[in-house]
């Protein structure tokens, strides 16, 4: 996953990577869950349903993101190519984090497994990577161990109140 790097040319590729913005891989992560959750009932074919649902929906949000930062910036100046092209790959990790649920539906039948075990999966991978995403943002910020932890754990908390919605939701 391309993550958004900003990077002067007085600084070092260790300077640049202590300042990755986490935050598209993290929101993506969160949204492909949303989306395993919101899915519910799909038709006849569920799976390919789902993979489409994830992937569009994180490429709708990606443009949404790069529309919302493009406007705001055009209010200040003329913007160039150079800038869109910036601003389009900087907001890539919200579409990236879609894809590894989305392999997982994908793969879910080589598992044997059911159309709700597929949710389950992928809403799994989903909130994995929110958790892992977040842990990594932490440490590479310079957090200590406790900081990490907490990220981690708060992340992990928000994935869990998806998952009661899901429970909820089927119940």
């Amino acid at each position: 996953m391309k993550l958004r790097t900003s990077r002067r040319a007085s600084e070092t590729p260790a300077a640049t990577a202590a300042q990755t913005d986490y935050t598209g891989a993290i929101y993506g992560s969160l949204l492909a869950a949303s989306v395993v959750v919101g899915a519910g009932t799909l038709g006849s074919f569920p799976r390919l349903e789902l993979v489409l649902l994830l992937l569009c929906t994180g490429v709708v949000f990606w443009a949404a993101h790069v529309f919302s930062r493009l406007f705001g910036a055009r209010m200040v100046h003329h913007l160039s190519r150079e800038e869109v092209r910036r601003t389009c790959a900087e907001e890539r990790p919200i579409v990236d984090a879609a894809v590894p649920p989305a392999v997982a539906v994908a793969i879910s039948p080589l598992l044997g497994l059911g159309v709700q075990g597929t949710a389950w999966l992928a809403l799994g991978v989903a909130l994995a990577g929110q958790v892992g995403w977040a842990t990594v943002a932490a440490s590479r910020a310079g957090a200590s161990r406790r900081l990490m932890l907490l990220a981690g754990a708060i992340n992990l908390l928000l994935g869990l109140v998806i998952v009661v919605f899901k429970v909820a939701l089927h119940h």
